[in-house]
């Protein structure tokens, strides 16, 4: 009697990085490298270089250092193949790209198109409409694509490497304070007594973006994390939290340092980095990560 056929399951298709997603993050890396060199190294020229005047140069290079995390966000996204370990930093780049479009649409008075700034050179104007045009364009592209890279075909892996507990929680806190403060920020501008330095109405609602988007970030981290799938926003984190703070140090005299907001600021900042240079250490590499599961 002949044995009973062997049944061969078929090793499991895990969802890609769709090519229309792709291309978005290849175009959002070069708009955030442009970006980080506008805020970030130029903090003091937004008058000049920038699509509206930030004053002061902290706020620029603090927005800046978004963006050079942004870029981080994005690049590494490019180098992974599959869609689950950039689907928290694509939906942390949604999130800020919503926020900062509705931002300029209140705020767009203060742009330097307006009729107010016709003494700026042509880099400044035209700055502004690139601007405008990107956050137009932005959101509508990356809504599409998501929901079309949510319907592909396969899988996402199983979570095989969970978030340490003392992590976990110490990213509900900064989540938290990020949340908390960035909410403040976004829904009453005109009040920043929790933030340690003046800042204008629009800049206000473009820095409560980013730490709306990476307090989304660090919740979805601590709730339901798998260290694999964190390692491309725990190594941004990491940059965002080190460049705000070469941005603190670039302008020091900024900061009331008599005051204990400042150095609230300041500890958190050094919190940002400390944890996502954790989740960053403790997340297995793509090769650590084929050795587990061999």
């Amino acid at each position: 009697m002949d044995p009973a056929p062997t049944t061969l399951e078929s090793p499991a298709v895990h969802r890609p990085l769709h090519s229309g997603m792709r291309i978005l993050l290849g175009a959002f890396a070069v708009l955030t490298a442009l970006a980080t060199g506008a805020l970030f190294v130029l903090a003091e020229s937004t008058e000049e270089t920038f699509a509206w005047t930030i004053e002061p140069p902290l706020t620029a290079a603090f927005i800046g250092a978004g963006y050079a995390a942004g870029f981080v966000l994005v690049v590494l996204c490019l180098r992974d193949p599959l869609w689950a370990h950039s689907r928290v930093p694509v939906f942390t780049i949604f999130v800020f790209v919503v926020l900062t479009t509705t931002a300029t649409l209140l705020h767009i008075n203060r742009m330097h198109f307006d009729d107010d700034f016709g003494g700026l050179d042509f880099l400044a104007k035209a700055a502004a409409w690139f601007w405008l045009a990107v956050y137009i364009v932005v959101p509508i592209a990356m809504l599409v694509l998501i929901v079309v890279q949510e319907r592909a075909g396969g899988d996402d892996p199983p979570p095989r490497h969970p978030v340490p507990v003392v992590l976990r929680v110490a990213l509900a806190v900064e989540s938290a304070a990020l949340l908390v403060v960035g909410a403040l920020l976004y829904v009453r501008p005109t009040t920043t007594s929790v933030w340690p330095w003046p800042l204008s109405p629009f800049t206000a609602r473009v820095v409560a973006a980013w730490l709306l988007a990476f307090g989304l970030a660090t919740a979805l981290a601590s709730v339901a994390g798998d260290l694999r799938r964190l390692r491309t926003a725990a190594i941004a984190y990491t940059v965002f939290g080190v460049l705000v703070l070469v941005g603190v140090a670039r302008f020091s005299g900024t900061l009331d340092w008599g005051s204990a907001g400042s150095w609230l600021f300041v500890a958190l900042a050094v919190g940002v980095v400390l944890t996502g240079a954790a989740g960053w250490r403790l997340a297995p590499t793509p090769v650590r990560a084929a050795r587990h599961r061999g």
